[in-house]
Formats: C-alpha cells, structure tokens, sequence
C-alpha cells in the first residue's frame, strides 16, 4: 500500500509538515510514514587523517577522533529518533491510527527515490534544519527532489491548517488537465470547492479549456469557479488566492525538457519562494 511520507527534520517547519501529513493521512485514508536522514554531508565518516597528524600523538589523537565521530553520529541518532517519536505523538493525537517512522543515513534526495514507489504523497517543508531563516528562502535539498519525484508534493512553508477551499493553476496544457483529472478522482479535496484559474488572455479558446475541466470536476461531486485573468503568472495567482481567501495552491511542477524547465520552473520555484499557504505540486 501507498503512504503518505511526510519529511522530518529540526527545521521550524517540522510541526506544520506532520500536521499536514497527518491530514492527508486521514483524507486519503493512506498509512502515514514519518521520515528522518541523517544528512552525510552534516555527519560524514571519519577520514584518514594520519598524513596531518605529526608521528608522536598520531595513535592518541586517531583514537580520540573516531571516538568523538562515533560519539556525534550516535547523538545525532537518538535526537532524529526523539524527532521521530514527537511527531509520531503528534500524528496521533491528530487522529492517525498507527504512524510509522523511519529513519535512514545518507541522502535525502536518494532516500526519497528508494521509497517512491510506497510514496502516494510526499510532504515537506519549504525550508529544511540547515537553510537560513529567510522567509523567501527554499531549502538546499527542496528542488532537487522535487525535479526528481514522480510522485505528488505537497510544500509546506510554515503554520498549517486544514484547507477549505483549493486553487488549480490551470493552462490548458496536457499536465494542467492530468493534475485536473488527479483532483477529480482524489478524495483529498472531496467537499471542498476548487477555483479554476488561467492567466492569460480571455477568449473563446481559453473559455472552452476551463469549462470542460469544470465539468470533469462538477461531474464528481465539486463546486467549482472559473476565473481567466490577465498578468504575470505568479503575482496574478497569489492575488487571486489573497481576494478569495483560498487556502491551498495546486500547480504542476517542473517540465522534462530543458527549455520548458526554464520557462515553466522558474514560475514553479517563484511560486515555491512566495507562496504563503500550502502547495501541492503535481508531476
């Protein structure tokens, strides 16, 4: 069975990260699994240090070295395992049965595409424990995993609260109506009403494009609002969001080929840096 892996770390964003988990969790009616890596780049191995290491304290000072590395790696252990257990509390208590929680050494990015075929949804934080607290700032692992996931992501920049309301950035485009088909068959957003948004020009063209997306969506059960409006991507998106007080931001994500990532990721990553709610970025 498919889980929802919610990533755990130190960063602020951590408790935010499980509440969401924990509610797509329960909307999904998916298992819950907590993840924790231990980055290697923070708590590498121990070198061969002896070539600096001057002949009369080589051995003592070797010997001290593996003894504060192992010392470090096994601190570094227990506190992702006491992570770990906090936010399976947390889960609980927000009303998941039986989370999981693992706990690897290594590479996010890695450990992340080893787990992707148990991986239904995958949520994160926009920032993780080693990023700066710059409140435009993405974190250093977040957009190699995203370019790297096949799965849907769900970004999540600070405090979270169950959505009542969802935006699609809808284009017209062969992804914007797969990620539209995706929310028609999900129970994520059941009951909730979706707002259809295209920037661009209006016209017959564009018309047609969202009115047979809004009867994909009206079909399985949602209210749904149409809306075209003219301007810069990202600007345009997020004033429609503040205007109509949507919680929820759902866009596609990077493009394959190496001119539509420039184009369309930028836009993507501009989102991820500004964007003040939760974002689900479909592949």
């Amino acid at each position: 069975m498919t889980h929802v892996m919610a990533c755990i770390d130190g960063s602020p964003q951590a408790a935010a990260v499980c509440d969401c988990a924990a509610w797509a969790s329960r909307r999904l009616g998916a298992p819950l699994t907590l993840l924790h890596v231990l980055d290697r780049q923070q708590y590498p191995m121990s070198g061969d240090l002896s070539g600096i290491i001057g002949l009369g304290s080589r051995e003592f000072l070797l010997q001290e070295l593996a003894t504060l590395d192992e010392k470090r790696a096994k601190l570094a252990l227990e506190e992702g395992r006491m992570m770990l257990d906090a936010a399976r509390q947390r889960a609980i208590a927000a009303g998941v049965a039986q989370p999981e929680c693992r706990q690897r050494h290594g590479d996010l990015v890695e450990a992340l595409r080893d787990l992707q075929n148990e991986t239904r949804l995958l949520v994160i934080g926009r920032q993780g424990e080693d990023s700066d607290d710059a409140l435009q700032h993405i974190g250093s692992q977040l957009e190699n995993v995203i370019r790297t996931m096949q799965r849907p992501i769900l970004v999540v920049p600070g405090e979270f609260s169950a959505p009542q309301s969802v935006m699609l950035a809808f284009d017209g485009s062969a992804t914007s109506r797969k990620g539209m088909e995706m929310l028609a068959g999900s129970p994520l957003f059941k009951g909730m009403p979706i707002h259809l948004v295209m920037v661009g020009q209006d016209g017959a063209e564009h018309r047609a494009q969202l009115e047979d997306a809004r009867a994909v969506l009206a079909s399985a059960g949602f209210a749904v609002q149409i809306a075209i409006r003219d301007g810069e991507v990202e600007p345009t998106l997020h004033a429609y969001q503040a205007e109509h007080g949507i919680d929820l931001l759902v866009m596609g994500a990077y493009g394959h080929s190496r001119i539509r990532q420039f184009f369309v990721g930028s836009t993507t990553t501009n989102m991820i840096r500004t964007t003040r709610t939760p974002l689900l970025l479909l592949r």
